[in-house]
């Protein structure tokens, strides 16, 4: 049976909520996507095969600006629309579509209990979009510490500004304040463990918000590779539990932890000129 284009209204807005993060087996990752760099299809490729290395079978919600429109079908259901591309990963091509389940105070929360009812058998959901359409998707969030954003960046300033940009969208909209990072860098590159470290430092000083850990990923490796340390480490800490822990405390998984804040703005002369 197909659901219906837009679910009716639940009881009230922690019902359905608990209704999401009660399915066995389900977790909703939103992945934040990056318009300032050319390779976030490679990342999401290596993310999912790191997944599947965990023994995690993975559904690719595709909603950015642009991924391919929806199907024709998904007015009738989704379950149709949703194409396998290997026993551990599926794909929907989902872009303008969560505006479809909006409700009458502008959230497309409904959208994400029509996917978990399409997929009962994903164990991770990876929602791709921009921080925009994410904040509609999850700023009804009462489980917050159930939700920690993925964040796409390169080792250049512009995709690096974006990644933070959308973070500080996020955390004020959404109330998401954990969040991870997957920085697409050559092996050699001098400037990763900068980045992550002063996009860190910038999250804590001027939004409250943490970033949790992150993995490096070269653009050019193949997704058939076994991946990196840093990137199966990142892989098993998304299909973990998230523990209900304060905002301020640091992991001990991030580098970066005793680190001190240039007293400056993102764009002044602290973390955007260290990027350069």
């Amino acid at each position: 049976m197909h659901e219906p284009l837009i679910p009716s209204s639940p009881p009230d807005q922690a019902h359905g909520l608990r209704r999401l993060f009660a399915q066995a087996g389900s977790r909703l990752v939103p992945v934040v996507s990056n318009p300032h760099m050319a390779f976030g299809g490679v990342l999401l490729e290596r993310l999912c095969s790191a997944l599947a290395e965990q023994g995690a079978r993975t559904l690719v919600v595709d909603a950015a600006e642009g991924a391919p429109a929806a199907d024709e079908l998904a007015v009738m259901g989704l379950v149709d629309c949703i194409e396998r591309l290997s026993p551990d990963v599926s794909y929907l091509a989902a872009r303008t579509l969560p505006l479809r389940y909006a409700d009458s105070q502008g959230s497309t929360a409904p959208f994400l209990q029509a996917v978990l009812d399409a997929a009962p058998q994903a164990d991770v959901v990876l929602v791709h979009a921009g921080a925009s359409e994410l904040s509609r998707l999850f700023a009804r969030q009462t489980l917050a510490t159930q939700v920690r954003p993925l964040l796409l960046a390169g080792d250049h300033p512009a995709s690096v500004t974006h990644a933070y940009a959308s973070m500080k969208l996020l955390s004020l909209r959404a109330r998401l304040m954990v969040f991870h990072l997957v920085l697409g860098a050559a092996p050699g590159s001098p400037r990763a463990e900068r980045i992550a470290a002063q996009l860190a430092r910038c999250a804590d000083t001027f939004i409250g918000a943490l970033l949790h850990d992150w993995a490096r990923v070269d653009p050019a490796s193949h997704a058939t590779e076994v991946a990196p340390p840093g990137l199966a480490r990142l892989a098993r800490t998304m299909l973990l539990p998230a523990p209900a822990a304060s905002v301020g405390t640091h992991s001990p998984c991030a580098p970066f932890d005793n680190a001190v804040m240039p007293a400056a703005a993102w764009q002044g002369s602290g973390c955007a000129q260290a990027l350069n």
